[in-house]
């Protein structure tokens, strides 16, 4: 049986890990699918990223609706999480976040967010913006219903990614340890678009759809641990260790 508490634990870290790596800041939220039942999923009570606690980890229901312990004032967005949850049955975790240097790409369509460098692979080659104001007009942009979530949801599809016009982006995860190195490496990436976009007029060759592929496809638990160790130890937080084995064609000297 799973260590529910040790679930939390790794979530507490996790919000902690995204906020150290400026991902998240006061504002933005991390979830996990409660393993005992898939239909729930576990995220902190409306509070800063860095200052979560176990405490105030609350269950939640698709609808958005809290399950038992009830620790305070929900996140108005909790419903981002319910429904991709409930899209999704492959998604174990999911980031809402309004990371800096991903923004500028939600507001502009000339210049797409792809990814540049293999740690960034798995943000992936086709990644949409939902645009809120399609479907629900004028709003303050945030997503504070069920009706909203779906239509997130649905933009999202099958991909890894998902920005949010004017508003910041969603990424999803097999796992926590996947959304949140995801979650940073977008953000990382992001940056070195960027800085390439400002070299000059040539071209950017970003991976190949096959590079993407083959990166993705190899990122197991090996390279997840190793992040997670490191960011446990820069942000003083328990490391409980897992899986370390190794992606197809790659050895323990790769990355």
């Amino acid at each position: 049986m799973p260590d529910i508490s040790q679930i939390k634990d790794d979530l507490v870290t996790a919000n902690r890990v995204l906020a150290y790596h400026h991902v998240v800041d006061s504002f933005g939220h991390v979830s996990i699918r409660n393993p005992e039942n898939p239909k729930h999923f576990f995220l902190s009570r409306a509070r800063a990223p860095n200052c979560v606690e176990i405490g105030d980890i609350t269950e939640f229901d698709f609808q958005g609706k809290i399950i038992g312990h009830e620790p305070g004032k929900p996140y108005s967005e909790r419903f981002i999480h319910g429904s991709i949850y409930e899209a999704r049955p492959d998604v174990m975790a999911v980031v809402h976040n309004h990371s800096p240097n991903v923004v500028p790409f939600t507001v502009q369509s000339k210049k797409k967010m792809k990814p540049i460098m293999h740690m960034c692979a798995p943000i992936g080659s086709d990644i949409p913006t939902w645009d809120i104001s399609h479907k629900f007009g004028v709003t303050n942009l945030l997503v504070t219903s069920v009706d909203m979530g779906r239509d997130l949801a649905q933009c999202l599809g099958n991909r890894t990614v998902s920005l949010m016009r004017g508003h910041g982006s969603v990424v999803v995860g097999k796992s926590l340890r996947e959304v949140v190195f995801t979650s940073i490496y977008m953000e990382i990436n992001a940056e070195m678009l960027l800085k390439a976009y400002q070299l000059g007029d040539g071209d950017i060759t970003p991976l190949s759809d096959g590079e993407v592929a083959a990166n993705s496809g190899a990122r197991a638990g090996f390279t997840l641990e190793r992040g997670w160790e490191n960011w446990c130890r820069l942000t003083g937080r328990p490391y409980y260790a897992q899986d370390w084995n190794m992606g197809p064609g790659f050895s323990k000297t790769d990355k």
